[in-house]
């Protein structure tokens, strides 16, 4: 009887273990069919990195998680990383991954980027129209989401310009806290300059709106009476482009 036995549980085993080998054969197998989360994930990541400037202080890229049940066949063809038409690098981005052939699919990776930068953080509580000096900010090191072109990083960029609303103490310095100094005013007279195959061309105008330096201005000039758009380029001079 106990000989018996034993022979059923070597059977059982033996069929137990023919089993799991199968099982494991057939998930290697489907492993080798299909094109794993971790490949997807490091072509979107190696995408975004490449589309870095060069001069950008990046701590880290790091894609997103990927749906479990995600089943894609393996692409033989390499895979191509590429962003949305119309959209633009930014701290979160979604980024498409496809394969082109034989069997062709794609799907979306999100991609966080991270930069450590040098930021300026106030000391204190400033009002609206503040203009701030050195004295109002610390200078600190901090790792920030994005590529780091929103934040104010010099003492420099402090000046000409002052606070758009009021800030508490501990705010890390963004451009969008900050209005440009206004160095034309609405009905102000002013010089446009026009230059083209090594000529150039002034003549007087007059300013249909405020502007700050480095924006766009309409002005009327003031011989033909024609409106033109140009760029400001300092306190009276507007340069139009041919």
């Amino acid at each position: 009887m106990t000989m018996k036995v034993t022979e059923s549980r070597r059977a059982a085993v033996l069929l137990l273990a023919t089993w799991l080998a199968g099982t494991v054969a057939v998930v290697a197998q489907d492993a080798a069919r299909t094109e794993s989360p971790e490949s997807i994930r490091a072509a979107a990541e190696s995408y975004v990195k490449s589309q870095m400037p060069r001069d950008a202080n990046v701590a880290s890229v790091t894609a997103g998680a990927l749906d479990s049940r995600l089943r894609l066949v393996r692409c033989t063809d390499g895979l191509q990383a590429q962003l949305p038409t119309g959209a633009a690098l930014q701290s979160r981005t979604m980024v498409g991954v496809a394969c082109q052939g034989p069997v062709r699919w794609k799907v979306y990776v999100p991609v966080t980027v991270e930069s450590r930068i040098t930021v300026l953080v106030l000391k204190h509580p400033v009002p609206r129209d503040a203009r701030l000096t050195i004295e109002d900010v610390t200078v600190e090191s901090r790792k920030v989401t994005g590529l780091a072109t929103a934040f104010l990083t010099e003492v420099s960029d402090l000046q000409a310009r002052s606070v758009e609303r009021p800030l508490p103490m501990g705010a890390t310095l963004t451009m969008d806290m900050f209005k440009p100094d206004l160095v034309i005013r609405h009905g102000q007279e002013v010089t446009l300059v026009a230059a083209g195959g090594g000529i150039e061309v002034r003549a007087a105008g007059r300013a249909l709106a405020d502007a700050a330096g480095g924006t766009r201005l309409k002005v009327q000039n003031l011989s033909s009476l024609k409106v033109v758009e140009g760029v400001v380029e300092g306190p009276d001079l507007v340069r139009v482009a041919q």
